[in-house]
């Protein structure tokens, strides 16, 4: 199986999300933003705890990051929100991070454990 190669910072161009619920639609574009130091996009890596879509379309993020020395820990709860409110015009995003419970291994997904010749 080949895997695509993302550099840091790098995002994916989502995919078409007319007529997914909000909340899908912002995992799908949660799915284009890679960690840096992993090839794994975020959601599969586990970074993302909660996405909780408000009624005035305002979309709240609480994300951890795999360490509190992460290089790119000033960075990319930005690049989070930019993503969103790029890819969704009228939604407004906000992103907390949060380091309980603190991340770990078992938060990858099967998907992004496959990426990362763990299973």
């Amino acid at each position: 199986m080949q895997h695509e190669v993302y550099f840091p910072g790098q995002t994916r161009t989502p995919p078409d999300l007319a007529g997914k619920p909000i909340e899908a639609q912002v995992i799908a574009i949660l799915q284009t933003i890679y960690d840096p130091e992993i090839s794994v996009n975020i959601y599969d890596l586990g970074l993302i705890y909660r996405v909780a879509c408000g009624r005035a379309g305002h979309v709240s993020i609480d994300m951890t990051l795999t360490s509190p020395a992460c290089p790119v820990a000033e960075s990319l709860p930005g690049q989070v929100e930019a993503a969103i409110i790029t890819a969704l015009p009228g939604i407004q995003a906000s992103v907390a991070v949060v380091w309980d419970p603190p991340w770990g291994k078992e938060r990858i997904s099967e998907a992004g454990q496959l990426a990362l010749g763990l299973l």
